[in-house]
Parts: structure tokens; sequence; C-alpha cells
């Protein structure tokens, strides 16, 4: 009797949690194909309601007028360009530092890791910081974006918690082979951090990417260093709040309003990293399950 009520359980279990999951991925779905929809409808016939998943009116006018924009295209090289440069930098820098920490020679390394922790719940504040890269010579400039971001003081615990967990055998056997420290890092540890190293890889690219702060606190006055995100936040401000912009993108663009412009700038902002995360997601798991930080 005890038999067939837990064969029951195990029969029950799985498609409770099918269904669950099923339910969990229409929700998270949901308010990115609607908003997809939206983006792809006529801008008045969007203000009548009732779309869901599919345009009622389709048209390209919504991404013709985001693209339209002045220094959206000079914001986009941009902004790939730090993604890319900002993500390989801060990726070596990160698994530099975090293979020197975790060699167990190596001194004031708690010390270290715990001043590094403290780094991620204080700072010196935005006027400070503002003023040390005035002073570095990093405020107009295009490296105001790569070089603050190269150490992260979780991506680094991240890789340096994933490298204690290799074993110390692997070290010593190429130490007697008569390799060294840039061998053993480049050789053995690195091509088995592939999935931390995708991980926090990851971390640093949907940061550059998103980012708009920085473009409007240090390059606010020169067009050339603008990124994508900053000109469409501008973009989204004017169409929300100046009813003349409204009325201009119409005559440009014909049927267009700020919902369905916020709709179309909105998919051009996340249709990269969509695109880019199916290819790191296996090597994300395992990265974040076994990097994480503990002790």
């Amino acid at each position: 009797m005890a038999a067939k009520k837990a064969k029951k359980k195990v029969q029950i279990f799985p498609i409770v949690n099918t269904i669950i999951m099923i339910l969990f991925v229409i929700i998270t779905l949901y308010p990115v194909l609607n908003t997809l929809a939206i983006s792809l409808n006529d801008g008045t016939d969007s203000l009548r309601g009732g779309i869901y998943l599919l345009p009622r009116k389709f048209t390209w006018k919504n991404y013709i007028t985001v693209l339209q924009k002045d220094n959206l295209i000079t914001g986009a090289y941009v902004t790939v360009a730090r993604t890319v440069i900002g993500t390989v930098l801060a990726l070596i820098s990160n698994a530099i530092l975090a293979f020197i920490v975790s060699r167990k020679r190596f001194m004031f390394k708690k010390q270290l890791s715990l001043f590094w922790v403290i780094t991620m719940y204080v700072n010196g504040g935005l006027i400070p910081t503002f003023l040390l890269y005035k002073g570095l010579g990093l405020t107009n400039s295009f490296w105001v974006y790569v070089i603050p971001g190269m150490v992260s003081a979780f991506n680094m615990l991240v890789i340096r918690t994933y490298m204690n967990g290799i074993p110390d055998s692997l070290e010593e056997s190429a130490q007697l082979d008569g390799a060294g420290y840039t061998t053993i890092f480049l050789k053995i540890y690195s091509p088995l951090c592939k999935p931390v190293y995708a991980t926090v890889a990851l971390f640093v690219a949907v940061g550059q990417w998103n980012s708009w702060f920085d473009a409007m606190l240090y390059n606010r006055m020169n067009g050339k260093l603008t990124t994508l995100q900053y000109e469409l936040m501008k973009l989204l401000s004017s169409v929300t709040n100046t009813s003349s912009s409204v009325e201009a993108m119409k005559n440009a663009a014909g049927t267009v309003t700020p919902t369905s412009v916020r709709a179309a700038a909105t998919i051009i902002t996340i249709l990269p990293i969509i695109c880019i995360y199916p290819f790191l997601q296996k090597y994300f798991v395992t990265g974040l399950t076994l990097g994480g930080v503990k002790e």
C-alpha cells in the first residue's frame, strides 16, 4: 500500500512541476511579447488597447522614429565598443587578480578579501568619484566607460571561489614539470574556468550595455562619446514630458505615440542581450552555481 502511494507521488510531481514551469514561462515571456506587439503596432491604434501578443495594425514606423534620432548610430557604435572592450578587459583583470588571491602562498589574502568585500557596500560617493575621475583625466573620454569597471570585488570573488574548487594536485603536478604560474594560469586554470568566465562576462556585458548614467555624468557635452542607452533615455524622456516633440514625431512618421515609441526603444535595448544569452546559458548556470561566494 505504501509502495503504491509513493509511486503516485512520483508520478504526480513531474506533472505539477511541468505545469508550474509552463506558467512561469508564460508569466515571464508575456511582458516581452506584449511590448514587441505594441512596438510593431500603429501608435494611434495602440491607444485603443486590446493588444496582447500580436499587433493589430502592423507598422515599422515606431522603429523608424527611434532609429532616425540624432546620434543614435554614434551611440550604438560607442555602446558596442564599450561592451566588447570593457568585458574583455574586466574579465582578464578579474581573472588574474582572482588567480593571485586564490594561491595558498599569497600573504594577506584574507585581509585583502575582507577589504574588497567592504568596497561592495561602501563607496566614496558621487561627487568625490566625479572629482577623482576628473583629476585622472577620465572625464570627456571613452576610457571612463572601461577603466573604472575593470576590477569588481563581486566578480573577482566569484572567480576566486571557483578557482579554489580546482584540485591543488593539478598545480603541483604542473610545477613538477617545470611550469610557472603564467603557464598554470593559461594552460590549466583558464580552460577549467570557462563556466565562471562566461558568467562574469555576461554580468559585465549586460552592465556595460545597459549603462547610461556615466555617459550623462562624464561625457554629456561630447556627442561623439554618447551611448545608445543615453540617447534612448533622452528619447523616452522627450516623448513622455514634451508634447511638442510628440507632435513632431507624428508629422515625421505618421501615427506615432509615446507608448509605441517606448515599446520600440525597449525592444531595441534588450534585443542584443536576448540574442547572446542563449549561447551562454549553460555556462551561466554552471558558473553561478559553482562559483557562488562562500568560504
